[in-house]
């Protein structure tokens, strides 16, 4: 598990003042994926239109180009705005496999300052059944801080 104090307070002191939000999203990615060895792919997707996610920054191996809002666990976070905390990514309907290594994920949406999803914050494990609540609690918390002014 990260401390996530300290992992929070190195993403404050990365960003702070940026407001470009790919530049924000590379150093969270970046930082997030190096923290804990669960995380076997760590990126974002960004919304590019209506009803749809592009791949945006990440760490790890290839991930999906593009992913539909009515499709998978990232478009069911961009979709509901609601996060995703799924211990076995075969039990989930309408799962799409970006990797096959991936057995249990974790994704959250990202707001901007008006409260309107930006994106999706996606981590995948190789692992099954490896994200608690509190990993999804503090990551929340990272992601509120660190677009709050975008």
């Amino acid at each position: 598990m990260p401390d996530y104090p300290a992992l929070a307070a190195t993403i404050r002191a990365l960003t702070q003042g940026e407001t470009d939000t790919v530049a924000l999203m590379a150093t969270l990615a970046c930082e997030v994926h190096h923290s804990d060895d669960r995380f076997d792919w760590t990126g974002f997707y960004r919304v590019t239109e209506p009803g749809l996610l592009k791949i945006g920054p990440y760490q790890g191996g290839h991930g999906c180009l593009v992913i539909p809002f009515d499709r998978g666990v990232c478009g069911a976070a961009a979709r509901t705005g609601e996060v995703q905390l799924v211990p076995d990514v075969d039990a989930f309907p309408g799962h799409i496999a970006c990797a096959s290594s991936t057995r249990s994920e974790l994704v959250l949406p990202v707001f901007d300052a008006s409260g309107t999803v930006i994106g999706v914050f996606d981590l995948d494990s190789d692992r099954p059944d490896v994200f608690t609540p509190e990993d999804a609690r503090e990551l929340a918390a990272i992601l509120k801080e660190t677009f709050s002014g975008v």
